[in-house]
């Protein structure tokens, strides 16, 4: 893992201005949802429990190191903490974690079912298969247990009856991310409600896939998002 590329203040700023996206968007009705960033090495910043993401300010986030354990804040860290530090542990290279319950991919996800069909272009482009993980109580460490099979492989997890878990090299990948599980749910909502989905077949998915290739070469992108 490299240096932190942002200083606290500045993330601090930052978790407030993507909680309150998410907040917007319907993701994080209420007090539900939360989101952390890695502070440095054996710390990370994560919004508290109990309160709207859309009302946060940033003196509200708390310190945690690794372990979960409060190191620093006036208020109580969330208590579903351990799907982001699962995520922390296996993935190095991640920078950020955000767990909402946008309302179309929980629903996927009420229902049983991940986002493993590839129906479109945009889902090889972007995120691929999202994986269903199997049901855990919230604020258990069943939670983490039902993550760490999906985790190196994926970039998005539905977890069932529950929500969804993104993370990425930063928070704004993050964020991009759980956007999009949320765009690719309702293309497959749609495409079943008309009731002809038509699966990209594998010779078409590898197309799609060495397109994106020649795409990142020939574009100024940062390597973070060359996913």
């Amino acid at each position: 893992m490299g240096s932190i590329p942002i200083s606290e203040p500045e993330l601090r700023r930052e978790l407030v201005r993507f909680s309150k996206w998410l907040s917007r968007l319907g993701f994080m009705p209420g007090t539900s949802g939360n989101l952390s960033a890695r502070l440095d090495e054996g710390r990370l910043l994560v919004t508290p429990t109990g309160m709207s993401k859309f009302l946060l300010k940033p003196s509200d986030m708390v310190i945690v190191d690794l372990q979960g354990r409060l190191l620093s804040g006036t208020r109580i860290v969330t208590s579903e903490v351990c799907m982001h530090l699962v995520v922390y542990e296996m993935r190095k290279d991640i920078l950020a974690v955000i767990h909402s319950h946008p309302p179309i991919a929980t629903g996927f996800a009420c229902a049983g079912r991940g986002l493993d069909q590839v129906l479109c272009q945009e889902g090889v482009m972007t995120l691929g298969a999202v994986p269903l993980a199997e049901y855990a109580t919230t604020g258990t460490d069943e939670v983490a247990a039902s993550l760490r099979p999906f985790i190196c492989g994926h970039e998005a997890i539905l977890m069932a009856n529950h929500g969804a878990v993104t993370y990425g090299s930063g928070l704004l990948e993050a964020f991009l991310r759980m956007e999009t599980v949320e765009h690719l749910a309702h293309i497959e909502l749609v495409a079943h409600q008309l009731g002809s989905p038509r699966p990209l077949s594998a010779n078409q998915i590898e197309q799609v896939r060495l397109a994106k290739a020649r795409y990142l070469q020939n574009v100024n992108i940062p390597n973070s998002l060359k996913h």
